[in-house]
Formats: structure tokens, C-alpha cells, sequence
């Protein structure tokens, strides 16, 4: 087991144990239950990867991308774990409160159930694969019993660490339960992403975006149900991430990102409803059909953007005014710093991309080479407000994000007027990693440089990691693919 092990390292299976090594090392004793689990964790998906080096064609993945599976189980459950260790320097300094410490401990558990049950999932599909081949008997029987081992090993360290942060037993249980459809929530959702985008990324990748979507939208609804409920039953017993105070930009941000996911629903409902309504199409009446999705899906969204997902905000989140009227005055509190930075952007973004435009329509450069550019951009532009204004930086990654989701949507549904001319100018900037389907590059961009910045809010001794991902995708990953370009490396 251990010389195949070695035998199958490369340089990036290499650098993630080097990663989860690192974070390891830091522990203290009191989170001995999660550094176990995160290296079987990290055991189980470095197996489970490996066996799937040679069954790629039966998820759909990106033609000529490694399976990236290792990469996209141990990443977001060691980031998790590395807030938590700075969270207990906090709280050994009396800087944070228990219930902070708790609820990340849940945020690691919830992550990592995510990420153990996908696992699981490729690993049954594999074995079910072989079983069809008829490969050797023992060679199964032995990947069984190891996948077994890891899973149970797991959930037994799960189970003692959610048991000292709970009061009753009860309330263990529905901590385990409420970690179980994390997991089953993940692994629907990647099923659905492969299939409804194929050939759009690695199951590295969609393991990933997976496991944070769930991970999001999880603490959504543990808050929604929390509220509704805390008339008949403790808010502890649903879940203790309620009492977790939220500073205004991180629930403007999570009620965007939650009306986006409504709307999108909504929207497809009522376009369903509506094709079943007009029947089939013909040439005279194809563009007034056209014009009525549109307005329909401009209203619905002015409706979800403007009613329903403030309404959540102000009801579920004790959100004191209307978001809208909280931003203006926000941005009007220091008017001639932040809106000379929205100036400074616009002239930036205007600048760079008509220029960039034009090149990547009548240059031979590689498109790849190209967006580098904008790596350098995203360092002009993030890191001035970074040092100057970071609560509004924050703000702006998150109306970033969310217009960013806003013409994805309209270029793959087509919405009339924009669909067409959103996708022929993302399309100037497409390479073999993204597709007609799905163009996730810029959204890659945005979130390298936001996440560190968000996860970086509140408690804080690491001064530079805010600027991790300005630095590392800005400058670092740029200069890389220049040097590469020149054949210098």
C-alpha cells in the first residue's frame, strides 16, 4: 500500500500533504479529534483519487484536467481548521466567546461532512464500475474494507468532538444529523453540476464549488429555521450558529447570493410554466416570445433583489433598515474617499478592457497570456482599498460577485438584449478551461482575491492574510505564466 502510495505522488498530491502537513503541525492538543479527522480525510480522498485516475470518462469531467480530487476534499475542511486554531488563540486570550469557538467547529464538521460524503459517493461508483469489469476479486474486496475503515474512523472522531461542544445527548444527535444532510445536500449537488454542465470542470473543482455552496447556503437555512422556530423550541437545539453576530456587509452578501439562488429557481419555473402555456414556437411569434422572457426575467429579478431578499434580511437577521437605503448610507459616510475609489475602478475597468477587447479579437497572443492581464488589474484595483477602505472593498467584492452571477445567467439563458452580446464579449476571453456552456474564469478571479479578505473578518493576528490572494493570483500566478510564456522557466 505505502510504495503504491509513493509511486503515484506527483508534484500536486505532493504540495497538498505539504499543506495539510503545515496546519497540522500548529494544533494544539484540544483539536487533537480534528487533526485526526482531517488526515483520514485527507488518506480517503489521496486514495480515492488515485482510483480514479483511470475512470475520469465516468463523471464527465474536463477533457486533459487531472481529477483534482484530493486538491478540492482537504482544502476548504484545512482552511476551516486554520480559522478554528486562530480562534482558540482567541479565545485563550479571552478576545472571542465560547459560542464563536462552537460555531466554527460546526463550519469544519459541516465542511468536512460535505467533502467525506462525496468521497463516498466516487468511491461507490467506482466500485460499482469494477464490479462491472470484472477486475480481481481482492483487489475490490480490499478497496472496500479501506474506504470502510476510513468512514468509520471518521465519523467515530466526529462524534466525540460534537460531543463535548454539545449539552445533551439530543443535541449531539441533531448535530450528526444536521452533518449528515450536509452531506447528502453535497452529493446531489455535485451530481447535478456534472450533469447539467459537463465537461465544465474537475471533480476537484466541482468538489469545491460543492462543498461551499452547501456549506453557505447551509448556515442560511440552520438561521431561517432558527428564527421560525424559536418560539416552540431553543435555538441551540436547531442550531447554535443563530446567536453568531454578523456584521451588516456579510449579510448584505449572503442575502444577494440568496435571492440570486431564488430567483434563478423562480425564474426557471416560470419560463417552464409559460413554454407549456405557448405551445410550440414559430417564426412570427419566437421574438415576442423573447421580449416577454425578458421582462419577465428583469421584473422577477427586480422583485427577489428589492423585496424578497431584503425582507429575509430585516426578518431572519434582526436587519434594522432596508439594505438599499443601509448601502447608501454607508457609501455617503466617507462620500469623497469611496466614491473616488468607484471612480478610480470604473476608469480602470473601462480602460483595460476596451484595450484588451481589441488585442484578444485581432492578436495572436494566447488568451491565456491575455487574462493575465487582468490578474495584474485585480492588484491595481484591490489593493489600494484593501489598505485604505476594506469594509468597503468587502461590499464591493460582494455586488462584484453578484452582477457577475447576473450576466452568467443572462448569456447562458440568452436573455434578450444582453444574452448575446454578454457572450460574445466573454467569449474573447475563453481558453480550453472554459466552455459555451459555463465560463467560470472571472468568477475564479474574484473569489481567489475575496475569500481570504472574507474569511479574514473579525478576529485577525495575521495581518498579511488579507492580501493572500491579491498577491498570489495578482502577481505570483502572473509572473509564472509570463516566465512560463518566455521559456524562461
Amino acid at each position: 500500500m505505502a510504495i503504491s502510495l509513493w509511486k503515484a505522488m506527483n508534484g500536486e498530491r505532493a504540495v497538498v500533504l505539504l499543506f495539510v502537513f503545515r496546519v497540522l503541525s500548529s494544533l494544539p492538543l484540544s483539536l487533537l479529534p480534528h487533526a485526526l479527522s482531517l488526515s483520514l480525510l485527507s488518506l480517503f480522498s489521496l486514495f480515492v483519487e488515485i482510483r480514479a485516475d483511470n475512470s475520469l470518462a465516468l463523471f464527465k469531467t474536463r477533457p486533459g484536467a487531472s481529477s483534482g480530487i484530493m486538491l478540492g476534499a482537504v482544502t476548504l475542511p484545512t482552511v476551516m481548521l486554520s480559522k478554528l486554531i486562530q480562534l482558540s488563540r482567541a479565545f485563550s486570550l479571552q478576545r472571542i466567546e465560547i459560542g464563536e469557538l462552537e460555531h466554527m467547529t460546526m463550519q469544519f464538521w459541516a465542511t468536512s461532512a460535505c467533502c467525506c460524503g462525496v468521497l463516498i459517493f466516487l468511491s461507490m461508483v467506482m466500485w460499482c464500475a469494477a464490479n462491472n469489469k470484472n477486475t480481481h476479486f481482492s483487489c475490490r474486496v480490499w478497496d472496500a474494507k479501506f474506504s470502510l475503515s476510513c468512514v468509520v474512523l471518521y465519523s467515530v472522531v466526529c462524534c466525540i468532538s460534537l460531543a463535548t461542544i454539545s449539552h445533551t445527548g439530543f443535541n449531539t444527535a441533531l448535530k450528526l444529523l444536521w452533518l449528515l444532510c450536509h452531506g447528502f445536500a453535497a452529493v446531489k449537488l455535485i451530481q447535478h453540476i456534472l450533469n447539467m454542465f459537463p465537461y465544465c470542470a474537475s471533480i476537484g473543482e466541482a468538489l469545491l464549488v460543492t462543498s461551499g455552496l452547501v456549506l453557505y447556503f447551509g448556515d442560511m437555512l440552520a438561521c431561517t429555521i432558527s428564527k421560525v422556530c424559536r418560539l416552540f423550541i431553543s435555538p441551540e437545539l436547531v442550531s447554535i450558529r443563530y446567536g453568531i453576530k454578523r456584521s451588516e456587509i456579510g449579510i448584505i452578501i449572503q442575502g444577494l447570493l440568496l435571492g440570486l439562488i431564488i430567483f434563478s429557481a423562480l425564474f426557471k419555473f416560470i419560463i417552464r410554466l409559460c413554454e407549456h402555456f405557448w405551445g410550440a414556437d414559430n417564426s412570427e411569434s419566437r421574438q415576442n416570445k423573447e421580449i416577454e422572457r425578458s421582462l419577465i426575467f428583469f421584473a422577477s429579478l427586480g422583485f427577489i433583489m428589492i423585496v424578497v431578499a431584503p425582507s429575509w434580511m430585516m426578518i431572519i437577521l434582526d436587519f434594522d433598515v432596508h439594505p438599499v437605503l443601509w448601502i447608501f448610507q454607508f457609501v455617503f459616510s466617507e462620500p469623497v474617499k469611496r466614491l473616488s475609489l468607484c471612480i478610480y475602478w470604473v476608469g480602470l475597468i473601462f480602460a483595460s478592457v476596451l484595450r484588451f477587447y481589441n488585442i484578444s479579437k485581432n492578436s495572436k497572443i494566447e488568451r491565456i497570456l491575455l487574462r493575465k492581464y487582468y490578474h495584474l488589474l485585480a492588484v491595481l484595483m484591490f489593493l489600494p482599498a484593501l489598505i485604505y477602505q476594506p469594509k468597503f472593498l468587502d461590499l464591493a467584492f460582494g455586488a462584484a460577485l453578484a452582477v457577475f452571477l447576473v450576466l452568467e445567467i443572462i448569456r447562458i439563458w440568452r436573455i434578450w438584449p444582453l444574452g448575446k452580446v454578454v457572450h460574445q464579449f466573454m467569449s474573447a476571453f475563453t481558453d480550453h478551461r472554459d466552455s459555451d456552456l459555463l465560463i467560470v474564469s472571472h468568477f475564479s478571479l474574484l473569489l481567489g482575491c475575496a475569500l481570504p479578505i472574507w474569511m479574514s473578518c473579525g478576529f485577525n493576528d495575521r495581518p498579511l492574510t488579507p492580501f493572500a490572494g491579491i498577491l498570489s493570483l495578482g502577481i505570483g500566478d502572473t509572473m509564472r505564466k509570463l516566465l512560463k510564456a518566455l521559456q524562461l522557466v
